[in-house]
């Protein structure tokens, strides 16, 4: 075999091996899909931590959040989420399980360990 034709198997085999090895893979979980969220936020009185506890939801779209809510005075129903910069209706669809409107902010982050959390990051009983 000439050298030419060698380096041309490895140009074409190479890559396809490289996909093979990352189709078997396992994948990695998404940072969001590492904790599980029990209860519920209040989006009305909730702080930035606490909105935080919610699935896609950081600082900066917790801030977004607490910024809408004091310029309309309040949420007056979960699909005003939707004026929250960031906040389109298929985020809406995966915050609408874990929000609500009256009552108390209730959620709690269960991480992979099992250990549960309150909004304040503590662990449940301490």
């Amino acid at each position: 075999m000439t050298t030419r034709l060698r380096t041309t198997r490895a140009w074409v085999w190479a890559p396809l091996a490289l996909a093979f090895c990352c189709l078997l893979a396992p994948e990695a979980p998404a940072a969001s899909s590492s904790a599980a969220l029990s209860g519920v936020v209040n989006i009305n009185t909730a702080s930035a931590e606490e909105l935080q506890l919610l699935p896609g939801v950081g600082r900066v779209r917790a801030d977004a959040i607490l910024v809408t809510r004091k310029e309309r005075g309040g949420f007056k129903s979960v699909d005003d989420l939707t004026a929250v910069n960031g906040i389109g209706q298929s985020m809406l669809k995966r915050l609408r399980p874990h929000v609500t409107l009256k009552g108390k902010t209730t959620a709690r982050s269960t991480g992979a360990s099992g250990r549960t959390s309150d909004s304040a990051g503590q662990k449940a009983g301490h």
